[in-house]
């Protein structure tokens, strides 16, 4: 691994880049872990955004006023204001509140207070590509199910919803990468990801450049990988025929 990395060091130069931080084990390994870490916010920002999607689309699909009109405001809300205006707000005041009332229990870390932030702000945008797709579920289709004797909810979860994640999917997959791209955000409370982490590293020397490069490789890896999985999953869920 080492020979590799004097390798890559010693290629980079000749481009008048300074990369020789690699080398140092402290520093590449405070990198790494930043790079698990900002791997580990990613799948946990997927998953939560999607179930927070699900559940604000059902709320909003629901027909009832009481489910609606929260929703619709929540969403509204979370749409329409910055996502680091949250984190900042989640954290300096919702986290140091939560201080306030249970002292050093406080179980949420800054770690899950992104997790939890961004979950919810990108749930929002699922909950909207979720609702257009329960929507344009045909009226033909509800009816078939109703004459099976399905009740609302066994229509949201067996009809609705399985078929308005197939029309939504792309949205959805678009949503996602940029939801990755939003990990970056954590740096701002000083969880230690990989944004985080390079900073850490430039302050003690003259390679913003270099780091700035690493940080824009590692994130499109990321983002492509996303896109990746995503196409194959539109080519897997796909129904043959359908909208022909």
């Amino acid at each position: 691994m080492t020979h590799w990395l004097e390798q890559f060091v010693h290629w980079s130069a000749g481009f008048g880049l300074n990369y020789n931080f690699l080398l140092d084990a402290y520093q590449r390994g405070t990198l790494g872990q930043g790079a698990l870490t900002t791997v580990l916010l990613c799948l946990l920002t997927i998953i939560g955004s999607l179930l927070a999607g699900v559940g604000l689309a059902a709320m909003l699909t629901s027909g009832k006023p009481w489910l609606t009109r929260p929703a619709r405001v929540f969403v509204e809300v979370t749409r329409n204001t910055p996502t680091l205006v949250q984190l900042y707000c989640a954290f300096l005041v919702l986290n140091m509140l939560l201080t306030e009332a249970v002292g050093a229990a406080n179980p949420l870390t800054p770690f899950a207070w992104v997790v939890i932030v961004i979950s919810l702000h990108k749930g929002a945008f699922h909950a909207e590509a979720l609702r257009a797709g329960i929507e344009a579920v045909p009226t033909v289709t509800l009816e078939a199910a109703s004459s099976l004797a399905f009740n609302n909810r066994q229509l949201l979860w067996n009809v609705q919803l399985p078929l308005a994640l197939r029309f939504a999917l792309p949205a959805l997959i678009n949503n996602l990468i940029d939801l990755v791209k939003m990990t970056a955000v954590a740096s701002a409370i000083a969880v230690g990801d990989i944004t985080y982490a390079a900073i850490m590293i430039w302050t003690q020397s003259d390679n913003v450049l270099e780091l700035m490069i690493l940080i824009l490789g590692f994130f499109g890896l990321l983002s492509f990988t996303v896109n990746c999985v995503g196409r194959w999953l539109e080519a897997r869920l796909r129904m043959p025929g359908y909208g022909h």
